[in-house]
């Protein structure tokens, strides 16, 4: 018997004109999605999903949406990177101060400093190496904390700001895990991302700011600056 060879999705990729290496991105995203509805707290699994997006056309609309800003515009095209920190020097400034708030938070936390593992030859690699490396700093200056929910609430905050793909991605993820797998906390993700929403709306630019240039200003003062009424969501 004839068999039968049955493949919709390269047909429709194909009258589409999507490029052969689109589909590849699209299953290690949607596998990687698929995986983060049961392990949230994952970080591989959202590490290979982030990834994947790196080269997106989401990811490339928004980042040139953003050059519509000055400021950011600015900081992308100098693709400033800022030097490593050491986190126990950082907790010799004053205790209201930045480079404290972000240090003892991670040192109770028993978190390290992140180092981005992200080869930069692009504005949309820059943005994730940039994100990724100052994604601590926005907890500290938002008030967001690091449960799954207040987590979320960042990423919400995220999208707001600059359309990161990830952000809008673990989104629809704790959107679907939570109806289906733990619907009485569906409430306070709701509220979690409505806070990030409209706190990312009124706020100021983060990905413009060199944070790593003043340690020493207080966390208070950043947040008068870039126009920012601190979430108290644990």
């Amino acid at each position: 018997m004839q068999s039968l060879s049955f493949q919709p999705w390269k047909s429709v990729s194909h009258h589409l004109g999507i490029p052969k290496g689109f589909n590849l991105r699209f299953l290690k995203a949607m596998k990687a999605f698929f995986f983060l509805l049961f392990e949230p707290e994952n970080l591989d699994t959202v590490d290979e999903l982030s990834s994947t997006l790196v080269r997106s056309r989401a990811f490339e609309l928004a980042a040139e949406a953003m050059q519509a800003n000055p400021e950011v515009a600015v900081i992308l095209q100098q693709r400033y990177i800022a030097p490593a920190h050491d986190l126990d020097a950082l907790l010799q400034y004053p205790q209201d101060s930045l480079g404290y708030a972000y240090a003892s938070s991670l040192k109770e936390q028993g978190f390290d400093r992140i180092d981005p593992e992200v080869k930069i030859d692009t504005d949309t690699s820059y943005i994730e190496y940039r994100w990724q490396q100052t994604h601590d700093i926005w907890h500290v200056v938002t008030g967001f904390g690091t449960s799954e929910i207040a987590e979320i609430g960042l990423q919400a905050f995220y999208l707001a700001q600059f359309r990161l793909p990830l952000a809008s991605m673990l989104i629809a993820n704790a959107l679907v895990s939570t109806t289906l797998l733990q619907p009485e906390e569906l409430p306070q993700l709701l509220k979690a991302i409505a806070q990030g929403w409209e706190l990312g709306i009124s706020a100021k630019p983060f990905i413009a700011q060199k944070w790593e240039e003043a340690w020493e200003k207080p966390v208070s003062q950043w947040r008068r600056e870039l126009n920012v009424q601190a979430i108290a969501f644990a």
